[in-house]
């Protein structure tokens, strides 16, 4: 152990050797620059078990010691004497005090004098902001662009604990098992189609919404008719894209194609590469989808779906964006504020064949919320574990077949 003079234990439990969250968090601390002694080990003794750690953490400097207890909270690691919050006033909107909390997505705690208030929508990458309305005092997290000059910022690590997600106990993951595992792509397609499904079910059960990610492979796989009937059977309550997806949909509602592609034949048409600017412009004309729906201009697809049913979805653009259609946000501020409004009341996230929109999403997500990524491409939900979206699993397959698979076992035609 070093003779840095700034020192504080943590406790982590939990199945700490088979995950590797031990190994993380030592790790963790040597990369920050900190040492650590293991001053207790209780490991469990029969397979499903959990271990209990006790480690103490050491830094040179009291700002080197709270930056390493803030980032082993991200593997459930709290102080076992957390104390009690310490908030500081923003200094100018749009900054945090220079040793704000950050945050993790993790259920997050702060002990304010001697109680503990439960943050709202946890959400990483944030910064805590304390209020007080009618006496009740409540705790938020808010993005750095949001905060206001004098709000409350939550500073240091003291007085804040985080929570795992609950966990089946071993051996007892057989009714969504597939999540045993982060990508899976040799594992019995239609099994796993099932376990989804059935998962959806349950969410619907219990009251909560259903949000999906989506990109224009949707479109292009031909698979809009599959997901037209997820949404009139009322298994998307929420949809993210950006404008791509929307546009490509149209195109193809409005002209049968898909890239100038006829989703029919599989072959191209003569000026089909006019036929999505040609979509755009229509819906433009229209002053948006759901007039362009209300006005009988767009009488199919899954952007007409979405409306008919009355659900709402948030299309967010981004420099490639050709047009763009008049619903998206060209301002990604206020598509991030758009998407963290829908949150509320969702309990299963579904991304489809999207790396960009599924990473953003994943990033305001709490970690409670279980994440299934659908992709061809490896990498996407790779990306979204790099990135902090621990509960993300991922499916590795051809998202048409994904899709009408899925659609065949929630809405049989």
């Amino acid at each position: 152990m070093s003779t840095a003079a700034h020192s504080a234990t943590v406790t982590v439990t939990g199945h700490l050797m088979d995950t590797g969250i031990l190994a993380r968090i030592l790790d963790d601390v040597l990369e920050y620059g900190g040492d650590y002694r293991i001053e207790d080990l209780d490991l469990g003794r029969e397979h499903e078990d959990e271990s209990r750690a006790l480690i103490a953490i050491r830094a040179d400097e009291a700002e080197r010691l709270e930056r390493i207890l803030m980032r082993v909270q991200i593997h459930g690691a709290n102080a076992v004497d957390p104390g009690t919050a310490t908030t500081r006033p923003a200094p100018a909107d749009g900054v945090f005090p220079d040793d704000f909390y950050s945050t993790t997505n993790l259920e997050t705690l702060v002990r304010l004098d001697r109680d503990w208030i439960r943050v709202q929508q946890p959400e990483m990458d944030c910064g805590l902001v304390v209020t007080e309305d009618g006496g009740r005092v409540t705790v938020r997290t808010v993005p750095v662009s949001d905060v206001k000059a004098g709000d409350a910022v939550v500073c240091g690590a003291h007085g804040v604990r985080v929570e795992l997600p609950p966990q089946a106990p071993r051996g007892e993951e057989d009714d969504f098992g597939f999540m045993s595992s982060a990508v899976s792509s040799e594992k019995p397609q239609a099994l796993l189609v099932r376990q989804i499904a059935e998962r959806m079910r349950e969410v619907k059960a219990a009251g909560r919404r259903i949000l999906w990610v989506g990109g224009p492979a949707v479109v292009h796989t031909g698979a809009s008719p599959a997901m037209v009937r997820l949404v009139r059977a009322g298994y998307v309550d929420v949809l993210f894209a950006g404008n791509a997806l929307a546009t490509h949909d149209i195109e193809s509602a409005l002209f049968g194609t898909s890239l100038g592609v006829d989703l029919a034949k599989g072959s191209g048409v003569p000026h089909g590469h006019e036929h999505h600017i040609r979509a755009i412009n229509t819906i433009r004309a229209a002053g948006s989808i759901r007039a362009a729906v209300e006005k009988g201009v767009l009488t199919g697809g899954v952007m007409h779906a979405m409306v008919q049913a009355g659900k709402p979805f948030v299309l967010v653009g981004s420099v490639r964006d050709d047009g763009p259609l008049p619903d998206v946000y060209t301002d990604v501020i206020e598509g991030q504020r758009a998407m963290r409004a829908q949150l509320p009341g969702v309990g299963f996230a579904i991304m489809v064949a999207t790396m960009l929109h599924s990473i953003a999403t994943g990033n305001i997500l709490p970690a409670s919320i279980p994440l299934v990524s659908v992709d061809i491409n490896p990498a996407t939900v790779t990306k979204l574990a790099d990135r902090g979206s621990a509960q993300a699993m991922g499916i590795i397959t051809d998202i048409g077949l994904f899709l009408e698979q899925l659609a065949r076992e929630l809405a049989p035609e």
